[in-house]
């Protein structure tokens, strides 16, 4: 097992700190955005891996990979404002941990980056390790999205 850390391009939310802070804090308010259609577009890019049953409270998310089982990502530190850390639990194939991190650039501008670091084996690191570089820029893209209130 080894660690690899993967960085996404820094973001723009057109949005106050406070309120993307407290938006993404949350993960109630992701599980209206994770639908099947999110779900097929998963498995469409790693197409080992398909994602399903996924449910949500405050702090965690569920959900099945097929021939895994279930799999949770928990946030485990909030930062006010900055920062939102989320590790991996359940029965992933690698272990890993994930930064959100905030900064203001005006009162309603908000600077977003992306860390996730995990520990896998060579043969998963080869086989989605390009996808992960892609995939933390891809989800902070949508992230920049989203309807923040």
């Amino acid at each position: 097992m080894g660690l690899s850390k993967y960085t996404s391009d820094i973001h723009y939310i057109e949005q106050n700190q406070e309120v993307v802070f407290n938006f993404l804090s949350n993960f109630e308010n992701l599980s209206q955005y994770v639908n099947e259609s999110l779900l097929e577009q998963v498995t469409k890019q790693v197409p080992q891996i398909k994602v399903s049953d996924f449910e949500s409270d405050a702090d965690s998310c569920r959900f099945n990979i097929s021939g895994l089982g279930e799999a949770e990502i928990r946030i485990v530190e909030r930062e006010p404002h900055k920062t939102i850390k989320v590790t991996s639990s359940g029965k992933l194939p690698m272990e890993f941990t994930f930064w959100i991190q905030l900064l203001p650039v005006t009162p309603y501008q908000t600077k977003m980056k992306l860390t996730l670091h995990a520990e896998m084996g060579m043969m998963i690191k080869m086989m989605v390790g390009n996808k992960l570089e892609r995939g933390v820029n891809q989800l902070a893209e949508m992230l920049t999205k989203l309807p923040y209130r």
